[in-house]
């Protein structure tokens, strides 16, 4: 067997992955977490000397299918801004060779987006009728699309500052669902919506829920940014909270670490994670109150992924 690994550049990854059905891949995921046939430690940061940047890594082992992977993610500082690259390594199980080496970009994209998708369909409601999004670049367009057939939608609005000088940007965001309302403000964005998506790079909040009319599900996603959050940390005291993994999301989503440090939140305050909602060792809530759904990406994702087209190819 050669010890080689396939290489797949980041256009090849982007034409394998629409030949596979990511939010399937995911659930499958989840499930195996939940039944003992995945292995997901917390992710590791290496930070270089001089805060001249750093590597994020994240492992995982999908037992089912024979792998281990790492997907690896720099962090490098630049006079012209910070460069960051992800690669994704498999590794056979049986024979401790390396299988795949992939690009990560398009892979990071999918994941984090069909993530959400997969905890939309867990957590809203099933007559959930309108949805906000907050952002308009690649992760956001990614949502959307994973998003759009998952509930009988009578009205998708997004909110993105600068859209309006993007006309390439809002073409596709129009060419993934033609019926997309484009609002004027965050406010109009997400007025009395059902679910509102998080999709952003910023660092500190995007909205305040107390601000909202109505309980609504609102997913956050990460960025590299330190101790990046969407939301409010205090707003988690009153929220129902979710998250992707309870084993390693606490540990590094950036509200939950001050909410814990700074408004009396604690952890164990979580009711589920996709795990458990997938094993359905927890229901879908009632919107009494807000529901909030964080996400930090799982290594497993990337990997499982990886895996998926790897497997297209032998």
């Amino acid at each position: 067997m050669s010890s080689t690994p396939y290489v797949i550049t980041q256009p090849q990854a982007r034409e394998l992955l629409n030949k596979v059905d990511v939010p399937h891949i995911l659930r499958k995921l989840f499930r195996d977490l939940a039944g003992g046939h995945a292995v997901q430690p917390a992710q590791q940061l290496v930070e270089f000397p001089q805060g001249a940047g750093d590597f994020i890594n994240y492992l995982g082992v999908l037992a089912e299918d024979g792998v281990y992977g790492m997907k690896t993610s720099p962090y490098i500082v630049r006079e012209q801004g910070p460069l960051v690259t992800a690669w994704t390594l498999l590794m056979s199980m049986q024979t401790g060779q390396p299988l795949l080496l992939c690009d990560a970009g398009e892979l990071t994209t999918a994941r984090t987006a069909a993530t959400t998708a997969v905890a939309v369909d867990a957590l809203a409601p099933l007559k959930a009728q309108r949805l906000a999004i907050i952002g308009s670049g690649k992760v956001a367009q990614a949502h959307l699309h994973y998003v759009k057939a998952l509930r009988d939608w009578q009205h998708i609005s997004l909110y993105s500052p600068n859209l309006s000088e993007e006309p390439e940007t809002l073409q596709r965001l129009k060419g993934i669902e033609p019926n997309l309302t484009i609002a004027d403000s965050r406010e109009a964005a997400i007025h009395d919506a059902d679910v509102i998506m998080l999709c952003t790079s910023s660092a500190g909040p995007v909205i305040d829920p107390a601000t909202l009319g109505k309980p609504a599900l609102i997913t956050s996603i990460s960025t590299n940014a330190f101790r990046a959050h969407e939301v409010p940390p205090q707003s988690l005291n009153d929220m129902q909270v979710f998250c992707d993994y309870r084993l390693t999301t606490p540990g590094s989503a950036g509200e939950m670490l001050i909410a814990e440090e700074q408004h009396g939140w604690n952890r164990q305050a979580i009711v589920g994670d996709l795990p458990d909602l997938l094993s359905e060792k927890v229901q879908r809530p009632g919107y009494n109150r807000h529901v909030f759904f964080r996400s930090i990406g799982l290594g497993l994702e990337d990997i499982a992924l990886a895996n998926a087209i790897y497997r297209l190819q032998h």
